[in-house]
């Protein structure tokens, strides 16, 4: 999953718009500190470590800010609404992973957030199959394979009551 979502990166880094290279960047650096930190836990406690991933995943945030100003200068609003829809689903996530308790007692409402958030990226795969913007498509396609698999990862990772990183 990782070696793909790469090779689109790379794509939008050598065709795309500075949008879209800056838009994947982004992306796939807080999947990797998001799998990180969920996945080595406790190598992450230590204060360098964890300081270093909170300074990446704030450039990574960054990005996304510039990234969607740059969709909206451009009007394209589908780039736009991925962007914030996106947003939501890792907002989602880090509550999750940071307070397991209350996402454990607030299971329903949390799956419904998550459902919501997930089928409107998927109308949006639709709607860029549908103007035959295949690549685009694609990638969405991926990405959301990859957050279904990483949410799964972190039921599990809060279904087993781990402490959450700070």
């Amino acid at each position: 999953m990782f070696a793909l979502l790469s090779l689109n990166t790379a794509v939008f880094l050598a065709s795309g718009t500075p949008s879209e290279a800056l838009d994947s960047i982004a992306w796939l650096t807080l999947l990797v500190l998001f799998e990180l930190e969920t996945g080595y836990i406790g190598r992450l406690r230590e204060g360098r470590s964890i300081s270093t991933v909170r300074a990446l995943r704030l450039a990574a945030a960054a990005a996304l800010v510039a990234a969607m100003t740059g969709y909206v200068h451009e009007k394209e609003w589908l780039d736009s609404l991925n962007v914030g829809l996106w947003c939501a689903v890792v907002a989602l996530l880090e509550f999750e992973v940071r307070r397991p308790d209350v996402a454990m007692r607030h299971r329903v409402p949390f799956a419904v957030a998550a459902l919501a958030l997930y089928s409107g990226l998927l109308a949006l795969v639709a709607a860029w199959l549908w103007r035959g913007e295949w690549f685009d498509a694609y990638d969405a396609a991926l990405w959301l394979v990859a957050f279904a698999t990483l949410e799964m990862d972190v039921l599990s990772f809060i279904g087993k009551g781990r402490p959450a990183t700070g």
